[in-house]
């Protein structure tokens, strides 16, 4: 087996065992992943690890997930989020599961306009995710939730994964071919994640909100009303990037050129930051102790989530450096010509490197020759394209270095690793089985 796909193996393998097996602390297993994936570049592993960590260093997703426990935080601490709740709970507290059932209808909203996993993780779990834990939901069944919703990033058209496959597709399909069918393959994974919600909320008893809790929507919006002008946090970013507004301002206005810089990813937790110390100034610390004070409360989830992240994304970038992509596409040119077994082994080398490496990046690499040898088997291109995508839109919920995994976990304080498995029972292996039954042509999309 080519040497970057046994390290993805080793990867995998060291996390587990020293987590699960030897029931050592993740950060642990996250460290030893990370040498053991360098120690395949054999003379040059110190440069390799280096370099990994360098990159890390660098990477937006680490610092947004930071930026996210912070905001959750300070949020908490002004008092903020329980105004929010009131309001929240005012409006959806007698529907039991109310804030899991709202965050999937966010996700599939923004995440058709944003096209990120983690970005849509963040900014819909950002309410949501404290709203679940507050409502009865455990840290880790909420988190297992946001991460798992985040996939709709690249589930739903458009997306940066759509265009690179229809770029890779040529002439055989068209752009608004790919549109519908992804359209209708996204809505399968909508009434998917409706469906575990309702299962979650029967199994794990969440219950409906107390009535001494639900008071009325006037009451609750005159005591909160401030608090809810941190959702302008969110929606600053995304209305001046996305849409007939971030349209205007690129082409008509001298911002225009900047505006491609913007990542919402990281911006949001800031603009919310901000927006926060206005509107909670009242609870604000008003010397150098207190907000030494308030700091320091958010100092161990930190160290917890900042480690974990670093150490995944560091080993991630080792993997690209071993040459990921071309091992991938070495392995599907020579895959047995065998239409069903094709396709599942197709989506799983997909959903496999794409926690890692994100679904973009996965396409990038090996979208082309995943695409060739399916249609190369008498797969219908369409379905080929809708197929490969569906696998790719795992990046969410694909343990154990998916940036999702990490902002869910911070907004809701689950530990990471809790997640894993819930997330590949729940999410990943439905999701691969959506992918397959799409490319075998058993369950139908529009113009398929």
């Amino acid at each position: 087996m080519p040497t970057a796909l046994l390290a993805l193996a080793a990867f995998i393998a060291v996390i587990i065992v020293w987590n699960v097996v030897f029931k050592r602390n993740m950060g642990e297993a996250m460290l030893l992943g990370m040498i053991t994936t360098a120690l395949f570049a054999g003379a040059q592993a110190p440069a390799y690890l280096l370099g990994g960590l360098a990159d890390a260093l660098t990477h937006d997703v680490l610092y947004a997930a930071l930026a996210f426990v912070f905001m959750a935080h300070l949020i908490d601490v002004t008092g903020l989020i329980q105004k929010i709740l009131a309001i929240l709970n005012s409006v959806f507290g007698r529907i039991r599961g109310g804030p899991a059932f709202i965050d999937t209808a966010g996700s599939a909203v923004f995440g058709s306009l944003s096209g990120s996993n983690s970005a849509n993780t963040a900014s819909s779990g950002s309410f949501t995710g404290p709203w679940m834990v507050r409502t009865g939901w455990t840290p880790t069944r909420a988190a297992t939730v946001l991460a798992g919703n985040g996939g709709m990033g690249a589930a739903l058209p458009p997306s940066a994964s759509m265009v690179i496959m229809v770029g890779f597709a040529g002439g055989m399909v068209t752009t608004g071919q790919v549109y519908l069918a992804l359209l209708a393959a996204g809505a399968y994974q909508i009434l998917l994640r409706i469906g575990l919600v309702m299962y979650f909320v029967r199994r794990d008893g969440i219950p409906k909100a107390d009535r001494q809790d639900l008071v009325p929507l006037r009451t609750s919006l005159r005591e909160g009303a401030g608090a809810l002008s941190i959702f302008l946090g969110a929606l600053i970013p995304i209305v001046v990037t996305i849409g007939p507004v971030a349209d205007f301002l690129s082409t008509s206005t001298p911002v225009g050129d900047a505006l491609g810089e913007i990542s919402l990813l990281t911006w949001i937790p800031i603009m919310i930051i901000g927006f926060s110390l206005v509107a909670g100034r009242d609870r604000l610390p008003t010397n150098i102790r207190g907000w030494s004070a308030l700091l320091d409360g958010a100092m161990p989830k930190f160290a917890t989530i900042g480690a974990l992240l670093f150490f995944a994304i560091a080993a991630s970038e080792i993997l690209g450096r071993l040459g990921l992509a071309g091992d991938v596409n070495a392995l599907l040119a020579d895959l047995p010509v065998n239409r069903f077994l094709l396709v599942a082994v197709v989506g799983l080398v997909v959903a496999l490197v794409a926690g890692p490496l994100s679904s973009t990046a996965t396409l990038t690499a090996v979208g082309q020759i995943s695409f060739l040898a399916l249609v190369g088997v008498g797969v219908d291109p369409l379905l080929a394209v809708v197929a490969i995508l569906v696998f790719a839109s795992t990046e969410g919920a694909s343990p154990p270095a998916s940036g999702s995994i990490f902002v869910a976990a911070g907004l809701t304080g689950a530990r990471p690793e809790s997640t894993f498995l819930p997330l590949i029972a729940y999410y990943m292996i439905p999701i691969f089985l959506i992918g397959c039954l799409i490319g075998w042509g058993f369950l139908p999309v529009l113009g398929g």
